[in-house]
């Protein structure tokens, strides 16, 4: 099978996920949003959880670049540092990393009934308290697993606010301003008056 084709296929999974939610994802919606004849995608994935999987592995891969190149350049040196990169990192909720959290939103549900798909997906929740936690750690915060994974867990809480955009909740949540938002938890977490674990 061509592998461009396979790839097209599953960003179009990604996009279908995105855009029209799980009850969306058919052999048929992923043909169309891919440009290509009817049953293609039926040709490279056959079942319905063949393109779950094909939709969660694309999300793998492009979770995997993109904490790649994070961890390539130099962590965060200090706590602004720390917050201009969580700041960035919300910004792309609803920016260009809408589509993905989308569809990884969607997959997170199908999830819950499917363990094969929960498996797939657990290496970008895992991998966001490693990550997160060496970001705290980089920028000299006296950090322990628990207060990382209170950050980290406090990042995700944020995502479905971010992607759904409502005015009240995001002012509610603290969201309407970002780099408030994160000094605060940044504060919360890490009290700049406190002593160091």
């Amino acid at each position: 099978m061509n592998p461009d084709r396979r790839d097209r296929l599953r960003d179009a999974a990604v996009a279908v996920l995105a855009e029209e939610g799980g009850r969306g994802l058919t052999h048929r919606a992923v043909d169309r949003a891919a440009e290509v004849p009817d049953g293609t995608t039926k040709n490279y994935f056959p079942t319905r959880d063949a393109v779950l999987r094909a939709a969660a592995e694309r999300c793998l891969e492009q979770y995997l670049a993109l904490t790649a190149g994070l961890a390539a350049g130099p962590g965060p040196a200090d706590r602004e540092g720390l917050t201009a990169l969580l700041r960035t990192l919300l910004e792309n909720v609803a920016g260009p990393g809408r589509p993905r959290l989308l569809a990884y939103l969607e997959l997170q549900a199908e999830a819950a009934r499917r363990p094969w798909l929960s498996a797939l997906l657990d290496p970008m929740a895992s991998g966001d308290f490693a990550g997160f936690e060496a970001a705290q750690r980089s920028a000299g915060l006296p950090v322990t697993p628990q207060r990382a994974a209170t950050v980290t867990l406090a990042l995700h809480a944020a995502i479905p606010h971010l992607l759904g955009g409502g005015p009240g909740t995001l002012a509610a949540a603290g969201l309407d301003d970002l780099d408030r938002f994160v000094r605060g938890l940044l504060d919360a977490v890490y009290p700049t008056d406190a002593t160091p674990a």
